[in-house]
């Protein structure tokens, strides 16, 4: 224990501390150190007195050239150190240590270096900012900063770091600042730090222009280390402000670069990699300056792929750290295509490491990329779901995180599905309440239809609804109760919400899990009591027998049974026998033991409902009226029902109510209180001013020209895609900034806006996307198509190797992961058409004589999602071309009737015959008629245009069915109209040449109307109007946006026709019917 510099007492105390099998065995070791130290850090004097003897350099010294006393204070001096370490440890252990702060003080003014440093240590580590110590350490650091002494000087600037407070800082501004100058290059790496330290106790002492001035200074030492000190100072700055180092970009792209090449000393190597902190940090402030800022990323782009490279070729730990920097800084700073293909490269490599840190930092890097440039995850779906499935939590969670961030309006039930799974399993309260806020908001955000919004949230509310903020609950009642929300939408389904809320409650009443959460019960009390007459599986009287059994029942299933829970349940039940007409057994019973209840409001409400029951059973509808729970309630400030007994009083002598003077300002308050108080603010948010580039990208709309706002994006040329620049850095003049927090579509002054004409650039024929996730998805930039499904082949495709059914399994949980994303492969057909048991949700599920709208099923297992058709022409809701003839691609000529393929099959080519000229742009040709295509008009000739069905007065007379049954008109406003049409994926468009039966607009809307569509409206100043309908009771919604280009003549028109829906078989077959309806 020599070597170790340790006494025995110092070394059993650690050892006792490391083997101690409880806090109380630990505190008890304390205690009696405590004692101990207490005597040896005081001495008696030759008066009797206490004194510091054992501290060196202390003026009460007992003097004497006695042997023994010499050696009992060598001994002394050299155990002053390791007394105070000890006393350090007691106050890490949680004790109080504050008998030993001055003896740290005293020591702190040895003449010894090491005796000084453990001075300082004890005292930057136990005296609080406020202790009355730390004023009288000031006039030390100021010696030792002033000092010759170059350890001296050191010491106090890490003192000062520590010790200093903000109204000390004048102190020792001025000799921290001279110390920059100091020709040791140790003391002028310490000095910056601690000039920063000071600037952020007090920027007022230390403004930011003085500091900025010496960091700009010390960025140029000529010792790599002080240069490398400055660097942490530069990236704390700029990450507040990056404003004063925009024009440091070039020093520091030169700094970079000399390090890259091995121009600093040997001795700052990390394993043959050059300096790999100081690359790491010039890398995270070149990703600070360069974000959002074109000008400034130019010049970075060279340097950052030579290190990305280089790093690459390293393969070892500190490169990969470079290589992970390098990734988070291009994909922060203004995009380009080359090096982010780079950075998808060396993300793949990650996921494909065996390494689990490997691949930590390849799903870090993924999420980073995947927010702004969504296409580089298509690459790497079944490394996800590899991930996903991985033993490593850590991992685990980062790819959870990963999906929250590649969520869009395709994928959203499959991720939400995966997160609810892993939420369900999961015993980790922080992971819990993480997966469960962010289930809450992308369940909010990305919500395919009300339907599945109510199931998912009450499914979380079973799992995890302690967990589920209140608001959560009460926007879940808001939207059964409001429906969407529209004062003139159709009623019809809003019912069928409320229906099938009330039959998953009454499921779920029927068999009640053993623990229910508090947000679930009282969500259920509310739905049934307010709507439980509309319930098919249970009759009311069964309804109310459960809910009096819930309320008798065990304290688990009532969420843990607060009395503000039971209260919402007993005015559930006077609800329901209100609507039942008369008061079943148990809910008599029920009633009548609560009206013995400690609680006085429960008891309060049971002995008047008794009241009324007993006494007046026919103000029953009026005191619980049906569906009433948004209707207004009239309240009657003067309250004039009390004049009767006020006049009764004044009659027997009472004396009248005189306002008091002084109550002038509560009127005032009340006056002001009652016109500033109004109810939700319903305007819209303004537009973003602030330009984020390259984002936006993981809405995965149907068209590509859309945004994930809804905005406007032009129509990019070929070889180029959205958010990328060119090889100069240049981004498209004409891509608008979106905001990914808030998906809508901006429609103001929409009518100024709809009819500009807006160049269009054929885009070029796409590839077939390869099956297999490993290989890259090989897309043209411009290829329409939603998530990559439905790109043309121009060539017939290999043939796919076997697949074993779990890598089968896989893909199709990654086509779902990464539907709405550009550049994923389509997925593989289903082994067989049941549900797999990963998708299967029974608790959510009700029961099945409950006749319910089918909602549209995630994309994993329902054919609907799957590349059916080609993908639909790019259409720009802000500026149609109408001239270019847009016609539908391959979804027509498959034939209605014809079953719908999972796979894109190799087919022959016919061999085209002699390619006609180009027909006259005062001519366009006439589309291939898709019925004639598919053989189903047989008798008619080729050459002739379809008849006008819409002639005929029996269709002009019927709406269009889907599934066997109609339509129904979706009264929506154009805002409205707009925030829809970016959340429905899928897309079909059509141009009829020539149409006489709707030659103008209103003509036009007229059919729509006929069909059964809502006419939301016409733009007179453009030619253009837009419709709505819903079909499955609200679960499907479509939108068609028509324009009308009238010919020479004026006896017949031009019709561009486009329609979205969240449905993919109602789009197209709304498509052909408008098609055959318009000729």
């Amino acid at each position: 224990m020599s070597g170790m510099h340790l006494s025995r007492e110092f070394f059993e105390l650690i050892k006792a501390i490391g083997e101690s099998k409880s806090k109380q065995e630990e505190d008890r070791i304390i205690a009696r150190e405590v004692v101990t130290l207490k005597k040896k850090l005081e001495t008696k004097g030759n008066d009797g007195k206490s004194s510091l003897g054992m501290i060196p350099g202390s003026p009460h010294l007992p003097g004497g050239a006695g042997g023994a006393k010499g050696n009992a204070l060598n001994t002394n001096k050299k155990k002053a150190r390791e007394f105070l370490v000890r006393c350090l440890y007691v106050e890490m252990l949680g004790h109080d240590g504050s008998f030993g702060y001055i003896k740290a003080v005293e020591l702190a003014a040895s003449q010894s270096i090491i005796h000084k440093r453990t001075g300082y240590l004890v005292c930057s580590c136990c005296l609080s900012p406020e202790h009355e110590f730390r004023f009288m350490l000031v006039n030390q650091m100021q010696r030792d900063l002033i000092s010759s002494n170059l350890l001296e000087s050191c010491g106090a600037l890490l003192a000062v770091t520590s010790l200093i407070t903000s109204d000390l800082v004048g102190t020792v501004s001025t000799q921290v600042i001279g110390l920059l100058e100091h020709s040791a290059e140790t003391v002028r790496k310490k000095a910056i730090i601690a000039l920063h330290r000071l600037h952020q106790l007090a920027p007022d002492v230390v403004t930011q222009q003085e500091l900025i001035e010496k960091v700009r200074r010390m960025l140029c030492d000529r010792d790599p280390a002080v240069m490398g000190a400055t660097l942490n100072v530069i990236e704390a700055i700029a990450r507040v402000n990056s404003q004063p180092f925009k024009d440091l970009v070039p020093s520091l792209i030169s700094i970079l670069k000399q390090i890259c090449e091995r121009r600093l000393p040997s001795e700052y190597d990390y394993h043959r990699i050059p300096a790999p902190w100081m690359q790491m940090k010039i890398v995270r402030i070149l990703s600070v300056i360069g974000k959002n800022d074109s000008a400034s990323s130019e010049g970075m782009y060279e340097i950052l792929g030579d290190c990305l490279r280089k790093a690459e070729e390293a393969g070892i730990n500190a490169s990969n750290a470079i290589v992970y920097e390098c990734i988070r800084c291009i994909t922060n700073i203004y995009p380009n295509n080359t090096l982010l293909d780079c950075a998808g490269a060396s993300i793949s490599r990650f996921l494909s490491s065996r390494s689990q840190n490997l691949r930590y930092l390849g799903v870090t890097g993924l999420a980073s990329i995947v927010e702004k440039h969504p296409k580089y995850a298509a690459d790497h779906q079944l490394a996800v779901i590899e991930c996903l499935e991985d033993q490593d939590e850590t991992l685990l969670r980062k790819t959870l995180d990963l999906l929250y961030r590649m969520t869009n309006p395709v994928n959203v039930e499959f991720i939400t599905i995966k997160l609810l799974h892993f939420l369900r399993g999961s015993t980790d309260p922080f992971l819990r309440a993480d997966l469960t806020t962010k289930i809450c908001t992308i369940a909010e955000r990305y919500a395919p239809n009300n339907a599945w919004y109510v199931r998912t949230i009450t499914e979380l509310f079973k799992i995890a609804g302690d967990l589920v903020d209140d608001g959560v609950a009460t926007n879940l009642m808001s939207l059964i109760a409001e429906g969407t929300g529209n004062e003139e939408d159709d009623e019809e389904a809003d019912m069928v919400l409320r229906k099938q809320a009330v039959e998953l409650y009454v499921c779920l009443l029927g068999n009640p899990p053993n623990r229910m959460s508090r947000v679930l019960v009282e969500t259920l009390a509310w739905v049934v009591g307010e709507y439980g007459y509309l319930s098919s599986a249970m009759p009311l009287d069964a309804i109310i027998d459960g809910m009096c059994a819930l309320l008798s029942g065990s304290t688990a299933r009532l969420g843990g049974g607060v009395q503000s829970t039971r209260r919402l349940i007993l005015s559930a039940i006077m609800k329901m026998v209100s609507q039942y007409g008369s008061c079943p057994t148990a809910a008599a019973k029920c009633i009548d033991d609560y009206t013995k209840s400690s609680d006085p409001d429960a008891q309060k409400r049971c002995l008047e409902f008794q009241t009324i029951l007993t006494q007046a059973p026919q103000l029953l509808g009026e005191v619980f009226p049906v569906d009433a729970s948004l209707e207004d309630v009239e309240v009657d400030i003067n309250m004039s029902f009390l004049d009767g007994v006020v006049g009764e009083a004044i009659s027997t002598g009472a004396q009248p109510y005189q306002k008091p003077d002084d109550d002038d300002d509560d009127d005032d308050d009340f006056a002001v209180a009652s016109q500033t108080a109004s109810a939700f603010k319903m305007t819209p948010y303004e537009k973003p001013t602030e330009k984020t580039y390259g984002q936006g990208m993981m809405q995965g709309l149907g068209s590509s020209n859309m945004g994930v706002a809804g905005a406007p994006n032009v129509t990019l040329p070929p070889g180029s895609s959205a958010g990328a620049v060119g090889p100069q850095g240049a981004a498209a003049p004409e891509q608008q900034p979106t905001n990914p927090a808030e998906p809508q579509l901006v429609l103001r002054n929409v009518a100024n806006v709809w009819g500009k004409q807006a160049p269009t650039v054929q885009p070029p024929a796409a590839t077939v996307p390869s099956t297999s996730s490993f290989a890259s998805a090989t897309t043209s930039s411009a290829s329409s198509g939603y998530g990559g499904f439905g790109a043309s082949p121009v060539a017939a495709a290999p043939v796919a190797p076997v697949k074993t059914e779990e890598q089968l399994e896989k893909e199709r949980m990654a086509a779902a992961l990464f539907g709405g994303i550009s550049g994923a492969p389509p997925p593989p057909p289903p082994s067989t058409p049941a549900q797999p048991a990963a998708m299967a949700s029974p608790q959510m599920t009700p029961a099945a004589s409950i006749p319910q709208p089918t909602p549209a099923p995630p994309a994993v297992v329902s054919p609907q999602f799957t590349p059916a058709v080609a993908a639909a022409p790019e259409v720009d809701l802000l500026g149609f071309d109408m001239d270019t003839t847009t016609t539908m691609a391959a979804g027509p000529t498959m034939g209605m009737l014809a079953p719908t393929p999972l796979v894109q099959e190799p087919e022959p080519v016919p061999t085209p015959a002699a390619a006609p000229p180009a027909p006259a742009p005062a001519a366009p040709a006439v589309p291939a008629d898709p019925f004639a295509a598919a053989g189903l008009l047989d008798g008619f000739a080729d050459p002739a245009p379809l008849p006008s069905f819409s002639t005929t007065q029996a269709l002009d007379s019927a709406k269009f069915e889907f599934h066997g049954a109609p339509i129904a008109p979706l009264t929506i406003t154009t805002p409205q109209f707009g925030e829809r049409w970016g959340q429905c994926p899928h897309a079909q468009s059509a141009n009829i040449p020539s149409s006489t039966s709707s030659s103008t607009l209103a003509k036009f809307m007229a059919l729509c109307e006929r069909a059964g569509l809502h006419k939301v409206e016409e733009i007179a100043a453009t030619n253009e109007g837009i419709a709505a309908c819903m079909a499955g009771g609200g679960s499907s919604v479509a939108l068609i946006h028509g324009k009308i280009s009238p010919l020479p003549g004026g006896t017949s028109s031009g019709v561009d026709v486009t329609v979205k829906s969240t449905d993919p078989q109602l789009s197209l077959s709304l498509s052909m019917y408008l098609q055959n309806m318009i000729r």
